[in-house]
């Protein structure tokens, strides 16, 4: 399977960004140099890179044994447990393409996950947050006849247990992947419909993983605090537990990513970096602004990454002091393109913009309506096109003419505007756009100015249907919990005197205790829209 066109391949190849090596290796490497060094810790337990390396030996002589052959896909399910990079780094080593699913997913994703790509496996958890995941692989199996094995980690219930696939003298496949092979398949962060699978391969993933291990500076001292789902890109990537890895550092896994567990292991573990998305990071700041000098010890935490949706200048503010550590944001997405801002960068930029791309070889663009370039300073389209970002979903010819230009350039549907440093803005969605009687109401600017007023904790802004202007605005907000309660028009006054154009002051003022989330912890606008109608 071509992933790439032969000539972009052969580019990136020349440029050093491609090297050939498959993303096992790095473990493999750091079991043979440091095999007792720990590579993971999962609440308890702690597994040295030497156990890890065996580990996935085990699973890949085992899925061999099993005819799981090169290119086969499997359905990958599991939380934040140690047996996640087992089995991640297990296929990857016997060439078998994991599907990155996460948790929160259920019947009808995880069903058309393994129908869509022809899975030969699924790997749940026994139960999760509640959840019993083997009568749903029982459901999923019933549906979709060519999925021949359920692989459980915990108490396997009617199905076999993970320790049932590791196989103590198999031997490995005997051909090994190529670094151009498609190496795993993640998903789009579409918010309708189901999501699209974007297929990675070694080269240009590692690619990634290296460089922002790079740019974030990682050593084998640091230890990463894996909060988020751990298939999710953001976390495995960014520089995440594969940046980690890579670099021989450790990789700590949080059960759950409330402030109360991962303030905790922060101070346990001794914690170096964390990646969250922003109500995430708000909630720990406020709790560890709460507990002021009693609670846990956050000194050994250098980086906070906040990404995953943007970041407002003033929450930003609120991040560094609260923590005690320097911020970082980062904006990217799973189809490639990822910004980082440096340890160089001034604290305005570091405050005011979502970072500048990996690579020198990133290709922005930032164009109007008919993808006519624009200015630096003026918000547009992004387009992007480089070497990890890839040229199409899997198997989806129809979006992908939509989704991409001819000349092979993303369309990732955020609204941007580029810096004449090069650092991007996010300015929000094209589609997260409130269309208010033909007046454009961008949702991010308004939250940005909610989030400066003192009694605000959070807030998100949608569109709700109106008879006469086709859509108005909603503001949901969270209030501190200090705060005295405003009155809805005291807000509205608020955006007003912050200089926006009326049609951009929020129709409705709705408090509220939660978002409604999705897997990873962003706010699902799209429950918030259902529930504003």
């Amino acid at each position: 399977m071509t992933l790439y066109p032969p000539e972009a391949a052969a580019r990136h190849r020349a440029a050093g960004y491609w090297t050939g090596e498959l993303l096992d290796e790095m473990v493999r490497r750091h079991a043979a140099a440091t095999p007792d060094r720990i590579a993971v810790t999962d609440r308890e337990r702690q597994w040295s890179y030497a156990e890890l390396d065996a580990r996935a030996d085990r699973l890949a002589a085992g899925m061999a044994a099993r005819g799981l052959r090169r290119g086969d896909r499997v359905v990958l399910q599991l939380p934040n447990v140690a047996e996640f990079f087992e089995v991640f780094f297990g296929a990857l080593r016997a060439g078998v393409v994991p599907v990155m699913a996460l948790p929160a997913h259920r019947r009808a994703e995880i069903a058309y996950f393994c129908a869509f790509a022809e899975a030969r496996a699924l790997f749940v958890p026994d139960r999760h947050e509640g959840f019993d995941h083997r009568e749903l692989a029982a459901e999923v199996r019933a549906a979709v006849p060519q999925l021949l094995e359920v692989f459980v980690v915990g108490d396997p219930g009617p199905f076999a247990p993970l320790a049932e696939l590791r196989s103590p003298e198999g031997a490995l496949p005997p051909e090994r992947p190529d670094s151009g092979d498609l190496a795993f398949l993640q998903l789009s962060g579409g918010s309708t419909g189901l999501p699209k699978l974007i297929p990675r391969c070694h080269d240009d993933y590692l690619y990634s993983v290296r460089a922002s291990a790079g740019i974030c500076e990682l050593t084998p001292d640091s230890v990463y605090l894996c909060a988020l789902p751990a298939a999710h890109n953001f976390p495995l990537s960014s520089p995440g537990t594969l940046g980690t890895f890579f670099a021989g550092g450790r990789v700590v896994l949080a059960p759950d990513p409330s402030p109360a567990t991962a303030l905790a292991l922060i101070a346990r573990e001794r914690v170096t970096l964390t990646g969250v998305v922003p109500p995430l990071a708000l909630a720990w700041a406020a709790a560890a602004e709460a507990a002021g000098d009693g609670g846990p010890d956050l000194s050994s935490l250098e980086l906070l990454q906040v990404g995953g949706a943007k970041l407002s200048e003033g929450a930003a503010r609120r991040l560094g002091p609260a923590l005690g550590c320097r911020l970082q944001q980062v904006f990217g997405m799973a189809e490639g393109l990822v910004n980082y801002t440096r340890p160089e960068d001034d604290e305005h930029t570091v405050l005011t913009t979502q970072g500048r791309p990996i690579s020198p070889d990133d290709e922005v663009r930032v164009v109007d309506d008919h993808d006519r370039d624009l200015p630096d300073g003026t918000p547009g389209h992004l387009l992007t096109r480089g070497p990890y970002t890839v040229r199409g979903y899997w198997r989806a010819p129809e979006h992908n003419a939509r989704a991409f230009t001819a000349d092979g350039f993303y369309r990732t549907g955020d609204i941007v505007r580029r810096t004449a440093t090069g650092h991007l803005v996010v300015e929000g969605r094209a589609k997260d756009q409130i269309n208010r009687g033909g007046e454009k109401v961008a949702a991010e600017e308004v939250e940005n100015v909610l989030l400066a007023h003192p009694a605000v904790h959070d807030v998100s802004v949608v569109a709700v249907p109106d008879e006469f202007l086709g859509e108005r605005s909603c503001a949901y907000v969270i209030l501190r919990p200090d705060a005295e309660r405003p009155r809805p028009v005291e807000l509205k006054a608020f955006v007003r005197a912050a200089g926006l154009a009326g049609f951009k002051v929020p129709d409705r003022v709705e408090f509220v205790d939660a978002f409604p989330s999705t897997g990873i912890g962003k706010v699902s606008k799209k429950d918030l829209r259902a529930t504003a109608n």
